[in-house]
Order: C-alpha cells, then sequence, then structure tokens
C-alpha cells in the first residue's frame, strides 16, 4: 500500500522535531528549501537534487490527502 503525502509530511515532521529541534509550527512554516539545507547540513550533499515543482505537483496528484 502505497503512503499518502499527508502521512509522509507527518512522519518528517516529527523527524525534523527529533533532528533540527523544530516545533509543529516552525516545520510547516518551512520553506523546502530551509529543510533541504538543514538535511544536507546533517546528512552530507548525496548528489540528489531536490525535487522541482512538476515532480511535486505528481505526488501531489498521485497521493493526495483526501
Amino acid at each position: 500500500m502505497s503512503e499518502r503525502f499527508a502521512d509522509a509530511a507527518v512522519r518528517l515532521a516529527g523527524l525534523a522535531g527529533l533532528w533540527f529541534g523544530w516545533s509543529p509550527d516552525a516545520f510547516w512554516r518551512a520553506t523546502p528549501a530551509e529543510l533541504a539545507a538543514l538535511a544536507t547540513a546533517l546528512g552530507g550533499d548525496s548528489g540528489t537534487a531536490p525535487p522541482d515543482a512538476g515532480t511535486l505537483a505528481r505526488l501531489m496528484e498521485a497521493f493526495p490527502d483526501g
């Protein structure tokens, strides 16, 4: 069974709290670039580019919240 986008976002919010000490509000106010910068600083550059707008749109269509 595929994970819904909302479920993945909630899981990522929890990880951001553990890794970065962020509150849920800080996570939801952060931009993808801010999250990526912290993840890169924590884990190093994996050489993988972050998803572009088209990829995000396809993921949101494939994993709708409702």
